[in-house]
C-alpha cells in the first residue's frame, strides 16, 4: 500500500459517465494521488472491491463520484476506502512509510 483515504462517503454514482473515480482535488493531494492513477475501491456498506482509476473533481466540494460500471458497485450513502499500491524492492519497502489519510466521513474533508 502506497496511499489509502480512508472511510469516505460516497456523494454521487454516475452509470453513464465513462469510467472512474471522481475524487475532490483536496483528497487527491492530502493522499499523494494523482489522476489518471488506479486505485482499488473497497465499499464497506457491502463488501465489494473493484478497480478503476482516480479523475479531478470540484475542489473543496467533497465529492466522491463513482463513475460507469462503478456505478453499479457504490452508491451515494456507502462508505469506501480508497487504496493505491506501488512497485518496490523489498529494502525499499522496510523503510517506506504510506500515506494514509482519515477525512472527516460527514463531509469528506480533510481534518
Amino acid at each position: 500500500m502506497r496511499s489509502k483515504l480512508h472511510r469516505l462517503t460516497v456523494t454521487e454514482a454516475d452509470l453513464n459517465y465513462i469510467g472512474s473515480i471522481t475524487l475532490d482535488p483536496d483528497l487527491l493531494e492530502a493522499s499523494g494521488l494523482v489522476e489518471g492513477e488506479k486505485v482499488q475501491i473497497v465499499n464497506v456498506n457491502n463488501g465489494e472491491r473493484i478497480e478503476t482509476y482516480t479523475i479531478k473533481g470540484e475542489r473543496g466540494s467533497g465529492q466522491v463520484c463513482l463513475n460507469g460500471p462503478a456505478a453499479r458497485r457504490c452508491q451515494p450513502g456507502d462508505i469506501i476506502i480508497v487504496i493505491a499500491y506501488g512497485m518496490m524492492t523489498v529494502e525499499e519497502a522496510q523503510n517506506f512509510t504510506p500515506t494514509v489519510v482519515f477525512p472527516d466521513t460527514a463531509t469528506n474533508k480533510i481534518v
